[in-house]
């Protein structure tokens, strides 16, 4: 299905809103390409944390205001395809958040926060996961999983509304993931994914590519003796 028809046509409908998911939003080839230059980047370019290392494209998200940088090319066409798609009330992405999770690397259950506009996307390369969903308990400071979503390699990720400032995501820290009745997103996927399945992870890369509302120009003058 052409993505000229419209998101809409790409909307899960079997949870809260609001979710889409695009398979093959990009090409094969695309993705090694993105592969090959996020892996050539300089070495300074990434921030090793104690589950996962990941590198900031366009600055570094602050309250007081992110410092804008020019995007490079390779990363700019893929802010721009995302744009086409009217997600971001006429605001353009700004910034990409490169993630690396090799097998049995994760992320604890987090929003997003105020710092972006209300809306996430998210492009899968290198290898699929399974992004879990939570809910807070209403009794006490728990956690619900309520459900999943499957993102295959190459996959764009949508979310708003609730999916974005109510539900908590998360990726769990295992090697392999098994396909079952809470991964809502699955007849949407290709068929290489079965129902009570169990698939292998690889590295998996994930350029998550938002909005930050609020930005700053900074400019350096060198030499000029005042």
């Amino acid at each position: 299905m052409p993505i000229s028809l419209g998101i809409e046509n790409y909307k899960v409908t079997n949870v809260d809103p609001t979710a889409y998911y695009i398979s093959e939003f990009i090409t094969k080839d695309e993705e090694q390409s993105i592969l090959s230059n996020i892996y050539s980047a300089p070495k300074p370019k990434w921030t090793q944390l104690s589950n996962r290392r990941l590198q900031n494209w366009g600055g570094i998200p602050h309250n007081k205001g992110m410092i804008a940088e020019k995007l490079p090319q390779w990363l700019q066409q893929y802010l721009d395809k995302i744009h086409s798609l009217e997600l971001m009330g006429g605001n353009k992405p700004n910034h990409v958040l490169v993630n690396e999770y090799t097998p049995g690397q994760g992320i604890l259950p987090h929003l997003d926060g105020s710092l972006f506009y209300p809306t996430i996307t998210t492009i899968s390369v290198g290898s699929h996961i399974v992004l879990k969903f939570l809910e807070p308990s209403d009794n006490d400071a728990s956690l619900k999983p309520v459900f999943s979503f499957l993102l295959e390699p190459r996959s764009l990720l949508v979310l708003q509304d609730k999916l974005f400032h109510h539900y908590l995501h998360s990726i769990e820290e295992i090697k392999e993931d098994v396909i079952d009745d809470t991964i809502r997103n699955l007849n949407m996927c290709s068929t290489d994914y079965v129902k009570g399945t169990t698939v292998v992870r690889d590295t998996r890369v994930s350029l998550t590519i938002r909005h930050v509302p609020k930005t700053t120009a900074f400019k350096i003058n060198i030499g000029t003796g005042r």
